[in-house]
């Protein structure tokens, strides 16, 4: 049995991978997906939100700019609440984030983890990882030369 602060966690983990997951293929992995009847607890909306920075992750918070974020909120038959911020204006984006949030917080919680949060988070894993090899890739190394030797 999880704790509660361990399902929270969990919890800020898949919400988070479904936020920034590419719209296009979220849709890909749910399109065979059976979608349970549910209400509007909030329907898609977009706005904005502050964006803040620290300096070097430590520094005062300065206020960065601003992003679009689209959010909504939904109740499955069953009683399950899902949520959703997502960035830009794809509301279709954010209601299927929060639909696959409200039935992992149920019995098909398995189902979702493999089929999509699973592919989801090997994707942004390899996405990562290319970047940081293109990064590394243009590393350069100082050293000193000794003179006259």
């Amino acid at each position: 049995m999880e704790t509660p602060e361990q399902e929270t966690e969990a919890r800020r983990g898949w919400m988070g991978l479904l936020a920034r997951a590419p719209a296009e293929r979220l849709a890909a992995l749910m399109e065979g997906a059976a979608v349970p009847r549910f209400d509007w607890l909030r329907v898609p909306e977009t706005g904005g939100v502050m964006v803040r920075g620290r300096m070097g992750g430590t520094g005062a918070p300065f206020n960065m700019g601003e992003m679009t974020v689209t959010r909504c909120a939904l109740r499955l038959g069953s009683g399950e609440v899902g949520h959703a911020h997502v960035q830009g204006r794809d509301r279709s984006h954010a209601e299927r984030a929060a639909l696959v949030d409200a039935l992992m917080q149920g019995p098909r919680a398995d189902e979702m983890q493999a089929q999509v949060l699973t592919p989801l988070a090997a994707e942004e894993a390899a996405r990562r990882d290319a970047r940081a090899a293109k990064a590394a890739a243009t590393k350069v190394d100082f050293f000193t030369m000794v003179r006259g030797e």
